[in-house]
């Protein structure tokens, strides 16, 4: 196991061949392959897909003492897209409320960096795109009374139409210390992605290995339990490794 850059780093890895597999959101897989957006002029053709897993939901966490109710409310206030896969959110969700990166303060900072900002009041809100609960927004919850930010709304739904990716989903209640209610928001989903040259053999091995074993991986991680067979190719836009391909037509996914 390696750490990297989130979604657009750990793209870039696999052209390269640095690593053979990585968790890598939808809509950051689908730009890498067909050299859209931050990819632009730059395609990876040689990424491959092994399955979808679990939603990564959008989460906005501002501190409840803010003047920060909806999203609209960030403009002329500080906000951190940290990594590029949030770089991209953030720029679709501004667009989406008629708003530039003009119109905001916009920090860069990691996870853990933007919320100990914004614990230091050098920071209004976070972006973070992760799966739920995410470690850096429960350490603020435990630290200052936190608000999560609800992504919904008629821009939303205008923002969903033009990016297929994004769907809506709820953060259960309680899902953060003080969050009595749930929250609407955006979420995309995690794929797990490879590249060309693992083996179909290797690929079929740790499709089923995955499949196979949700149960365990539920035991040991909340996210687990949202891994399932009957999602596992829902956003996958790029080409299957034949691996996984192989290991989806023997359970009837594919025909």
């Amino acid at each position: 196991a390696e750490t990297a850059g989130a979604s657009v780093a750990n793209a870039q890895l696999l052209a390269r061949k640095d690593i053979e597999s990585a968790f890598v959101a939808a809509d950051i897989l689908d730009a890498a392959y067909n050299g859209k957006g931050q990819f632009e002029g730059k395609a990876v053709k040689n990424l491959r897909a092994l399955g979808a897993l679990y939603p990564e939901q959008g989460q906005l966490v501002t501190l409840a003492s803010a003047n920060v109710r909806s999203f609209k409310d960030l403009k002329g206030k500080s906000v951190s897209s940290g990594s590029p896969g949030q770089w991209q959110l953030l720029g679709d969700l501004l667009e989406a409320h008629g708003m530039t990166r003009k119109d905001i303060g916009e920090d860069l900072s990691s996870f853990t960096q933007s919320v100990d900002k914004i614990k230091d009041g050098n920071l209004v809100a976070s972006l973070i795109t992760a799966g739920a609960p995410t470690s850096s927004i429960s350490d603020l919850a435990n630290a200052r009374e936190v608000r999560m930010v609800p992504l919904a709304g008629p821009e939303i739904e205008a923002l969903r139409k033009k990016q297929p990716y994004y769907a809506m989903v709820q953060l259960p209640a309680n899902t953060y210390k003080g969050q009595t209610a749930p929250v609407d928001t955006l979420a995309v989903m995690a794929i797990w992605a490879t590249h060309d040259v693992l083996t179909d053999q290797m690929a079929y091995e740790v499709t089923k290995a995955l499949f196979e074993n949700t149960e365990t991986l539920g035991q040991v991680r909340p996210k687990g339990k949202e891994i399932s067979l009957k999602t596992a190719l829902l956003s996958v836009s790029i080409p299957l490794h034949p691996g996984a391909e192989r290991y989806y037509r023997e359970n009837g996914l594919l025909k």
